[in-house]
């Protein structure tokens, strides 16, 4: 049994919902500042904790880091130190240097972090994978991501949104994030960017527009749209193969459990392709599905979870984006390591 402390009552209380599907974690710790939140996610089962700190050494294997974007990297760091392993929500960090950091940390505790990208499991990826691994898709070619979305003055009244110090970046590193690891989990490595952002629906510091054009490796492109103005929140993936389109439904926080369209550029196949949609094995989605695989990484059989380096791939891109917007030219991945926004991308 894998035991875990969450740290945030907010979107740790989707992580508690999926733990309580898994046999092999337990929840036994959870440290919320909103009391009333916390006791009523706590029960008479979870032990409720005031601060971080005391979370950080109590007997638990497991620290899931569900907290505003700025604590994530020193409290991960702090969770190694005290000989825990890691989830952290995303962004796993705010500037490469903090990844860093947040590695030399697990390599001195021989611990490990897992960085959450949930959007990867379920259905609708289960027959991609399926489909690729039966040969059907092909090379990348080209694909389109939108992340369209709607925040408002009422999601911005939470005192750390929306601004540098707090949320530490905008849309790109709080909402289109997901997508963006799809398509170089899906697709290829990311290789080039470049980058137009704006604030152009809410008054505050951060981005909430932008419109992104990504190179990768081997040649395909891909376009990504990004608007938190949008009239409801919608997500839609396009994915062009040599062999195959795979268009997504719009369902904005579950990519993966909407019906999607796998169609053959080869109509005498199509029969080919609909075959392996029928039979594709299918996993939990979601965060189940992202904590399954986190169970058999940390009980040493095959998984698919995702990594520490794959979380620092996230935030390479993020430079990038920002790098790319500010300079006004194409940054190549990966980034050199004297480029100055190593450090962070916060004006």
């Amino acid at each position: 049994m894998i035991r875990v402390a969450i740290l945030g009552g907010g979107i740790g209380a989707q992580h508690l919902e999926a733990y309580d599907q898994l046999e092999e974690f337990v929840v036994t710790h959870l440290v919320d500042q909103d009391a009333e939140r916390c006791a009523a996610l706590c029960g008479d089962r979870i032990t409720p904790l005031a601060s971080i700190e005391n979370a950080l050494f109590a007997d638990v294997d497991v620290i899931d880091i569900c907290l505003p974007p700025h604590l994530h990297a020193p409290v991960a760091i702090g969770a190694l130190e005290a000989g825990k392993h890691v989830i952290c929500e995303k962004p796993l960090a705010t500037s490469l240097e903090q990844v860093n950091a947040i590695s030399s940390a697990a390599t001195a505790s021989g611990k490990s972090v897992f960085p959450v990208f949930q959007y990867r499991f379920g259905p609708a990826f289960d027959q991609l994978r399926a489909l690729q691994a039966a040969g059907l898709a092909g090379a990348p070619r080209a694909a389109s991501l939108e992340t369209h979305w709607n925040r408002d003055a009422e999601y911005y009244a939470i005192q750390w949104r929306g601004t540098w110090a707090g949320e530490q970046g905008g849309a790109v590193l709080g909402h289109a994030i997901h997508a963006h690891d799809l398509l170089g989990t899906f697709m290829a490595p990311i290789v080039g960017v470049t980058a137009r952002l704006g604030t152009l629906v809410n008054p505050i510091e951060t981005e909430d527009t932008a419109a992104l054009i990504f190179e990768l490796e081997g040649g395909a492109l891909a376009t990504s749209s990004i608007t938190l103005g949008a009239a409801s929140d919608e997500t839609r993936l396009r994915l062009v193969y040599e062999h195959l389109t795979a268009t997504s439904h719009t369902i904005p926080y579950a990519p993966a459990e909407g019906v999607w369209q796998f169609r053959a550029r080869d109509p005498e196949r199509q029969n080919e392709v609909d075959a392996v949609c029928k039979t594709a094995s299918h996993n939990m989605p979601g965060f189940a599905g992202f904590l399954t695989e986190v169970g058999k990484a940390l009980n040493n059989t095959p998984n698919a979870a995702v990594t520490l380096t794959e979380g620092a791939a996230s935030i390479e891109l993020v430079t990038a984006i920002y790098a790319a917007h500010r300079e006004g030219t194409r940054i190549a991945l990966p980034l050199n390591a004297d480029h100055p926004m190593r450090g962070g991308w916060q004006p």
